[in-house]
């Protein structure tokens, strides 16, 4: 599940608006007669929740608008057009990411105070008269507003967008994703000339319903939904000074002989045998984790050997109650943690050596203060992240100089307790098995393989299927699902389903038991599955799926049976 998450990252831009964040670009005129225009990035957008008045939404990386069992979401966009300018015009376009439902209209805002890091609903400014509103069809891609009667001079002008829908949820692109993001458009009675902002391409999540069309433009970031995801372009930027090796297949250390009847972790935290069970737990809450870990272990009935936590940039981390969670001797656990270390800059910068004061610390930190294994993963679902274009700094072989760079200088600071897990993405826009090699940073530094997939419970919707379907998931343009890659070409790898979970939408209640049993006859079957991570929420990040265990009784009681069984019987050691 994409958490969103980036960092605002829009390419070809002429300059930045001073103090105010805004994007800045003049566009050359296609013909002699064109006005020119300016295309201006929203400088600040979020969304606020009614459902969560204190919550704040600006490092997302979509904008939600709707109402949803009761819960009203309304998106806020501030622009700044510059002094000097001659409006003549400006259009408003926003990226739509799957089906649209409703009305949606544009208000004016009362004040430009707010901003996108601390806008929540109970601090949101009074709305003030619709604009401009469009009634879109429900598969449309791109939302257009004339907002020409609104946008008159220079100035901060802060809008509202809203949907009629009284119980679904559309989401939009933010300007926290690399493309497509919201752009007003001044239209000027003159202007300075400079390189147009990208077109915009909508970046499928995971478990999203592809679009209902295709694109007219080509994507310069990802490959439209039903079309082949192309070779990656060779990178701009140099090569990590070690170079990737060429796949092999080194063996695993042997693990100590346990006692007779139990299943211990080794080296590196491989059991011995049976499954190591995990979660994360109250994600897209307020909810502190650790605590919404216990709850959720006497939810299920267990207690979850892995405990998922996320990070991002200069994050401090572990955290003071993610090491307690794992020095609890009664419940002993072990940290898989996320990090987005890429975070405010690129893979191609991580690479060169751009971010290594920020890995010193991480280093640092783990050497005075947290001396156990644990799992650590760097940038997972890298897939939807790759921007395919030469120079991006996002390019798949980017991702594997700054995973290798990464990895190599934690090791030469003196980290030895970290086991690398490569989380892939259980997606088929993204499973082109060039994208996995190149995304592949070497069985060096890579201590397991892991998947992030997820099935649905509702007969007929998106990724409807059992646990071996998010398992077995293929390519858009053919060849080995996920697992009979990974097995293939890394059989030396446990594997990791690092992310899991049965979901329906919200509002749509359907019995998820039928996936919490078809678990334990695959994992019988594949014994290159050594650890599990579920992933629990009642919404997900756009507030529309729920993940959670015990939406039914039946599913609960399902769920409870699965984590009771003995395969899960695993010492941490």
């Amino acid at each position: 599940m994409r958490r969103k998450k980036l960092q605002k990252s829009v390419t070809a831009l002429a300059a930045l608006v001073a103090g105010a964040g805004t994007a800045l670009v003049a566009t050359a005129p296609a013909a002699a007669a064109a006005a020119p225009e300016l295309k201006l990035t929203a400088g600040d957008d979020t969304y606020v929740s009614s459902g969560r008045k204190d919550a704040t939404f600006g490092a997302e990386d979509k904008l939600s608008i709707g109402r949803l069992d009761g819960d009203a979401k309304i998106a806020f966009l501030k622009f700044l057009v510059p002094a000097g300018t001659q409006v003549t015009g400006a259009r408003l376009r926003l990226i739509t990411v799957g089906d649209v439902t409703g009305k949606v209209s544009v208000s004016r805002v009362a004040g430009n105070a707010w901003t996108e890091q601390t806008l929540t609903s109970g601090n949101a400014p009074a709305l003030g008269a619709v604009v401009a509103s469009v009634t879109p069809a429900a598969g449309a891609e791109e939302l257009s507003f004339d907002l020409g009667a609104a946008v008159t001079g220079p100035g901060t002008y802060s809008f509202a967008v809203r949907s009629s829908a009284s119980n679904a949820v559309t989401r939009l692109r933010s300007a926290e994703g690399k493309w497509g993001g919201p752009v007003l458009t001044v239209t000027t009675a003159g202007g300075q000339s400079a390189p147009a902002v990208p077109p915009a391409t909508p970046i499928e999540d995971e478990d999203m319903p592809p679009p209902a069309a295709e694109p007219t433009t080509p994507a310069p970031a990802q490959p439209a939904p039903s079309q082949p995801v192309p070779t990656q372009s060779a990178p701009t930027q140099p090569e990590p000074t070690q170079p990737a090796p060429t796949q092999t297949t080194p063996t695993q250390p042997a693990p100590v002989d346990p006692p007779k009847g139990d299943c211990v972790t080794g080296a590196k935290l491989v059991p011995s045998c049976g499954v190591l069970w995990g979660a994360a737990a109250g994600g897209f809450t307020d909810a502190p984790r650790d605590q919404a870990l216990k709850d959720w272990e006497k939810l299920s009935g267990r207690t979850a050997s892995i405990f998922h936590a996320y990070h991002k940039g200069d994050e401090p981390f572990p955290t003071k109650s993610e090491m307690a969670m794992a020095r609890d001797a009664a419940k002993p656990r072990v940290l898989l943690l996320n990090w987005k270390i890429a975070y405010g800059s690129s893979w191609a910068k991580v690479a060169k050596g751009e971010q290594d004061a920020r890995i010193d610390r991480f280093a640092a930190r783990i050497k005075t203060s947290f001396p156990e294994k644990f799992f650590l993963v760097l940038n997972h679902e890298p897939e939807n992240d790759v921007v395919a274009k030469a120079g991006s700094g996002w390019e798949a072989k980017d991702f594997a100089a700054m995973y290798r760079h990464t990895i190599l200088r934690l090791r030469a600071k003196g980290v030895t307790n970290a086991i690398n897990v490569m989380a892939y993405m259980g997606n088929e826009k993204w499973m082109a098995q060039s994208w996995w090699k190149d995304l592949y940073p070497g069985d060096d530094v890579v201590d397991w393989m892991g998947l992030d997939s997820y099935v649905s419970a509702e007969k007929g919707y998106y990724h409807f299927g059992m646990f071996g379907d998010l398992l077995d998931r293929k390519p858009a343009n053919g060849g080995l699902g996920w697992y009979d890659w990974a097995t293939t070409k890394h059989a030396s790898k446990p594997i990791m389903v690092a992310e899991w979970g049965v979901y329906h939408r919200v509002g749509k209640v359907t019995d998820k038991a039928a996936g919490f049993r078809s678990v334990l006859p695959e994992l019988k079957k594949r014994p290159g599955i050594k650890a599990i991570v579920y992933f629990d929420t009642k919404r997900d990040d756009q507030g529309d799926r729920d993940i959670s265990i015990d939406s039914t009784k039946t599913a609960l009681s399902a769920f409870r049976t699965l984590a009771a069984d003995k395969i899960f019987d695993v010492k941490l050691r």
